[in-house]
């Protein structure tokens, strides 16, 4: 006669609802707060870079490739000069480097620090959030290709960096 041998089973600790088959422990502050600080780290160096190495310089960071290829301005040119500004407190500098940049910067921040927050706390994501990304998407899509075209143009001229 043959014997059975069975498997061991491995044993999934739970902590959601009874039943769930795969919940995940949940994570440490610790390992939650690392993205949020990984990302505030490396736009804090890259900000305190441009405030030493002026973009204003001609090719001191390059050159775009855009601009480069066609003549005209991308809606990001003029962005590490306006870094520099702000930087300098030159909000006005700022802006007439790149308006557009200097008018998200606000709602990146505030962005950061939601995330921010919900990482410290634990918080799950807000069941309210954003319920069509895909609008928000579109939405800074024709945003920046506005930008892009109106600063070229002879009536856009002032928002050429």
């Amino acid at each position: 006669m043959e014997e059975s041998v069975t498997q061991p089973v491995p044993v999934v600790a739970t902590t959601g609802t009874v039943g769930s088959p795969l919940a995940v422990a949940p994570r440490t502050r610790r390992v939650r707060m690392r993205e949020p600080l990984v990302t505030a780290g490396l736009v804090g160096g890259l900000t305190v870079a441009l405030h030493f190495r002026d973009p204003h310089a001609s090719g001191s960071w390059g050159f775009c490739p855009w601009a480069s290829l066609t003549g005209f301005y991308c809606p990001g040119c003029g962005g590490l000069r306006a870094v520099n500004d702000l930087t300098n407190a030159d909000v006005v500098g700022a802006a007439s480097s790149n308006l557009v940049f200097v008018l998200m910067v606000p709602l990146l921040v505030v962005l950061w620090l939601r995330w921010t927050r919900r990482a410290w706390s634990g918080a799950p994501e807000p069941e309210r959030g954003v319920q069509h990304p895909g609008v928000w998407i579109a939405v800074f899509a024709v945003v920046m290709v506005v930008f892009g075209v109106l600063r070229n143009l002879p009536a856009g001229s002032w928002l050429a960096p």
